[in-house]
């Protein structure tokens, strides 16, 4: 046996030898990585290329071992029944290709004086391919390649969860340069540079309008529920998109500088927080590895070789890495089939943790499309007259307010005329001709600037709507206001039953997170239920509740979107967002809901807890299989045929368990052909 080790280990040092030779010879002498670093625009861009391209062989790698060992269990269980030298030939170069890379991993685990699993997994596989256990041999590189291919799915659907901020913006844009508008590149401009926006484009930079009046929807940046309407002299910012209107704005910040660049910075350095962590079953593979190959070695005088080496199948670290990573994917493929898209997989055991929920309130617990509420009379107009006016003025535009005004007019069934004219003030109203008469729709400010007085009813109106958090519509007939309309935010049908449904689960907080005025935000709060709401949070303050909260001791989840929830999800133990979200927070968030309703919580919490109880019953189950496999070597003498069956029967058991999430699916077959190869 040992002129056999002798010859694994030389033939091993031999290939390594080899290897370096021909590393050496494949070097240039002139190296592009200079010309990277000064290249600093491209150097981001390059460096995460590479890092795409790294992972994307060792992804490759991973399904070829596992191929490969498929193929040399095959061919030594073929040898084990037909003796022919070709085929043990065959057989042979075939195992010790597959084992090649476990010893390389073992000799780093040496080099960093280390013992782990990796130098265990080593030592098993020299030792029955020494012994010529060339079955057994195999089994064990078949399960550490497949933990390997299994733990590798687990970690590759996270590593996507960071997405560049910059996506949306546009790669030109429009300045003012003499009084014409010159398209540039976005990298071209200056500060004071003067940038022209229009109707339903991004705006590139932060600046401050000199020019123009526009309708900004600024809720993916600071989650306003209602699109600002900004003049001359305020500030806007990079990121926001202007609704109606056109804008010519002064630059004053640009790229890396912008308000949206900095949370993006921000992110990136809380990035490394969740990416470095490791797997449990790598986490227990080094603990166990060290005191089981002492117990191997120390017992080998005593109970023979055969049995000292099948004591260190005791240690089923790669079985529990590969058996952990397939419940984890199969209840992943069991969720996505309810419409649901988990990111990473280890957000499901986090859940059964979870003891307080933050809800963003715009767009997560409220719709993007507001609701009409009241309809304000102040003249000769009854209210279904009102409604049409604003209706017919109204259909042929886009924003989510006007789709709202049409909705409730054919709720009521109202008949719309066609308008003869129409002139839209850019940014604050509509003014059409409709059978002769003049007819004004927009804003206060726009009745305002038009020359007309607000009538005492409507002003009272105004107040009440605006300390409850809803906007007024009005509607003026001939230079005389006629009425107003209530803008309220809709709050999504399911939500009760879902708050509900939380505290069934025995959640201890929920609690909503809002960047609006407290009004609103605390009525909603009262309106649901909730345990608490914090209003005219920012962005960077919504992070830093999350933290307090688990400073607090409490493990928090948030549910959100827009770029401001980012970061807050980011610090999240939990983190879910909605499809209708915007593209980063879709991409950051662990949890995607792809059809946009909160009752898939519900799912969410009952799979998480599922894979839990699972997660925990594979790790007791592996505990007892080593210690009846320690004890029967160690007093019965089992010996490495009997274990290797005893272990393949308890194996078969485990995937077999690890397999039931699947039978809830229709096409369990091809699932499992998907995941395995």
């Amino acid at each position: 046996m040992l002129a056999n080790i002798g010859i694994i280990l030389g033939a091993y040092v031999g290939f390594r030898l080899f290897e370096r030779y021909k590393s050496s010879i494949k070097k240039t002498p002139h190296s592009p990585v200079k010309d990277v670093v000064k290249d600093n625009d491209n150097n981001q861009l390059i460096q995460s290329d590479l890092e795409n391209t790294s992972n994307n062989n060792i992804e490759k790698e991973c399904k070829h071992y596992y191929k490969v060992s498929v193929v040399a269990l095959g061919l030594t269980v073929t040898n084990y029944f037909i003796l022919f030298p070709l085929l043990t030939i065959l057989s042979v170069t075939t195992l010790f290709y597959v084992c090649f890379p476990i010893f390389k991993r073992a000799e780093n685990a040496l080099l960093n004086k280390r013992i782990n699993n990796d130098f265990l997994t080593a030592t098993v596989n020299i030792l029955t391919f020494a012994m010529v256990y060339y079955p057994t041999c195999a089994v064990q590189a078949l399960i550490y390649h497949l933990a390997h291919k299994m733990v590798y799915k687990s970690k590759d659907m996270s590593t996507k969860m960071l997405t560049d901020v910059f996506v949306q913006q546009p790669n030109k844009v429009w300045i003012l340069q003499e009084h014409i508008e010159i398209e540039v590149p976005l990298e071209a401009l200056n500060i004071n540079d003067v940038v022209v926006v229009k109707t339903g484009e991004i705006v590139p930079i932060d600046g401050i309008i000199v020019n123009g009046m526009a309708t900004i929807d600024q809720h993916a940046l600071t989650g306003e529920a209602i699109p600002a309407e900004k003049g001359i002299g305020e500030q806007v910012f990079a990121a926001t998109i202007i609704v109606s209107g056109k804008l010519h704005i002064k630059v004053e910040k640009t790229g890396v500088e912008t308000t949206v660049a900095k949370l993006g910075e921000i992110l990136n350095h809380t990035a490394d927080f969740k990416t470095s962590l490791q797997l449990r079953g790598e986490e227990l593979a080094d603990k166990v590895a060290t005191p089981l190959f002492a117990a191997s070695v120390l017992s080998a005088p005593f109970i023979g070789m055969s049995s000292a080496t099948a004591i260190l199948f005791s240690a089923p670290t790669n079985t529990i890495k590969a058996q952990g990573s397939l419940h984890t994917f199969n209840h992943l493929s069991l969720i996505a089939s309810k419409g649901i898209l988990v990111k990473d997989g280890r957000a499901l055991e986090r859940l059964t943790q979870i003891d307080t929920v933050l809800f963003d309130k715009t767009g997560t617990l409220t719709h993007g499309q507001p609701e009409i509420g009241q309809i304000i009379l102040c003249g000769e107009l009854g209210e279904d007259a009102v409604l049409t006016y604003a209706a017919a003025a109204e259909h042929r535009l886009t924003h989510p307010i006007a789709h709202a005004i049409l909705q409730k007019a054919a709720e009521r069934q109202l008949r719309l005329p066609e308008i003869e004219d129409a002139n839209y003030k850019i940014g604050y109203g509509l003014t059409v001709t409709l059978n002769h008469q003049v007819i004004k729709i927009g804003s206060a400010r726009f009745i305002i600037s038009e020359g007309m007085t607000l009538p005492t009813a409507i002003e009272v109106a105004m107040a009440r709507s605006q300390a409850e958090g809803y906007s007024l519509i009005m509607v003026a007939v001939n230079h005389q206001v006629q009425g107003a309309i209530e803008i309220r935010p809709q709050i999504r049908p399911e939500v009760k039953q879902v708050i509900k449904r939380l505290r069934q689960r025995g959640i201890q907080h929920i609690a909503v997170v809002s960047g609006d005025y407290e009004q609103p935000t605390k009525k909603l709060a009262q309106e649901l239920g909730l345990d608490s709401y914090y209003s005219q949070v920012l962005p960077q303050d919504k992070a830093n509740l999350v933290e307090q909260l688990q400073k607090e001791g409490r493990k928090v989840c948030f549910v959100g979107d827009g770029i401001n929830d980012v970061i807050a999800m980011k610090k999240a133990d939990v983190s879910i967002s909605l499809r209708g979200a915007s593209s980063i927070a879709t991409d950051m968030a662990q949890v995607v809901l792809m059809d946009g309703s909160l009752s898939h919580l519900e799912d969410i919490f009952a799979i998480s807890g599922e894979l839990n109880v699972n997660l925990r019953h594979n790790l007791l189950f592996w505990a007892g299989y080593g210690t009846i496999n320690i004890a029967g070597n160690a007093f019965l003498g089992l010996g490495i045929s009997k274990s290797i069956l005893f272990f393949t029967i308890a194996f078969s058991f485990g995937t077999a368990h690890a397999m039931h999430p699947l039978k809830q699916l229709e096409q369990k077959k091809k699932s499992l052909k998907d995941m395995l190869f």
